[in-house]
């Protein structure tokens, strides 16, 4: 039985696991390593510090179906829809573009992490570890050896790396040596935009009063974007106040990229006190910073993943090779998962 690695819980990771469950138990034990102390990536869901069922997405918002991928990817958005992962955006966003005609938008009631937890708990006999922090990635023999920050060095005959891009590069040990020069350009091209998230949470009781559920801002150089969160949810809840969730625009993130949170938090406040003038003030703040929110160059020329070496089996994959959405991380698993059953 071959000893499977996964370098990140986020939607590629995730579903990898599950794709790997579903179809492959019995020739593979699964090991997922995630870096933070929570599932999701980019698709997280932060609580509230005093209330744990008060809650905020501070990355990924909604996710928007495509014709075209509402066909392809239909088994994934059925068996969300069937399991209550996935509702029909109902609430009103002012200011959201319009994607190809016949688009459907969904959102998560439980959070956009959600998602993930899906098919995490999917991947049921998988080991999930939090705060392994991947350094170094070493060829031994016929597998793979995996160091990580405060802990012992561990084997395995598979890695698939889904972290973002850069983070691959910053790998110690025999990455740089895997990576032909072609491959190596490819993966310096790959672009990410860069922005902060605040997280409001309110006591019970409070009202938000504006005629949206989100919106997009054009007027503020700071605001891009503003989410009543359990609005947009459609949430009711007599345990918790709501909670407001508010994205910088992208040249704001590249401009603070390298400040300290605490100096950039009052900032976005204080831009947000010009947006909401009426705003109440809130219980809990959490301020996060997505210095690789979203992919705006993605690898060329590649289907969904790279694989650095074919035997001992090192494959990565991630929105990098597709393109940043909940379809792209979909494509890209399922061509990792290609990748996996063919050599297992």
């Amino acid at each position: 039985m071959s000893r499977v690695l996964i370098v990140g819980a986020g939607l590629t990771g995730s579903l990898c696991a599950c794709l790997l469950r579903r179809e492959l138990s019995d020739k593979v034990k699964i090991v997922v390593w995630e870096k933070s102390r929570g599932t999701g990536g980019r698709m997280s869901t932060s609580r509230s510090p005093s209330n744990m069922s008060c809650t905020a997405d501070l990355g990924a918002q909604y996710i928007t179906a495509t014709p075209y991928y509402s066909q392809i990817h239909k088994s994934f958005y059925e068996e969300l829809l069937l399991h209550d992962v996935l509702k029909p955006l109902e609430a009103t966003i002012e200011g959201m573009m319009l994607k190809d005609e016949g688009s459907l938008n969904y959102v998560t009631p439980s959070g956009v992490s959600s998602i993930v937890k899906h098919y995490l708990k999917e991947s049921a006999g998988a080991e999930v570890f939090f705060g392994h922090h991947v350094t170094h990635v070493y060829r031994r023999g016929s597998g793979w050896e995996v160091c990580r920050k405060g802990g012992s060095p561990e084997q395995f005959d598979v890695v698939v790396l889904t972290m973002p891009v850069p983070q691959i590069l910053q790998l110690q040990g025999d990455i740089g040596s895997l990576l032909k020069d072609s491959e190596r350009q490819k993966l310096e091209a790959v672009s990410y935009s860069s922005r902060f998230a605040l997280g409001l949470f309110y006591k019970a009781g409070v009202q938000i009063s504006v005629p949206w559920a989100a919106k997009y801002v054009s007027s503020n150089p700071c605001i891009r974007y503003i989410a009543i969160d359990d609005k947009k949810r459609n949430l009711v809840s007599d345990e918790c106040g709501p909670s407001l969730v508010v994205h910088t625009s992208v040249p704001f993130g590249l401009q603070h990229l390298e400040d300290p949170l605490e100096e950039v938090q009052p900032v976005i406040l204080c831009e947000l006190e010009k947006v909401m003038p009426e705003l109440p003030k809130p219980e809990n703040i959490k301020c996060q910073k997505w210095r690789y929110s979203q992919v705006t160059g993605s690898v060329t020329d590649c289907p969904g993943q790279i694989t650095l070496l074919s035997k001992p089996l090192l494959v990565c994959g991630g929105d990098a090779f597709t393109h940043s959405n909940f379809d792209g991380c979909v494509e890209s698993a399922l061509k990792v998962f290609e990748v996996l059953k063919s050599s297992l």
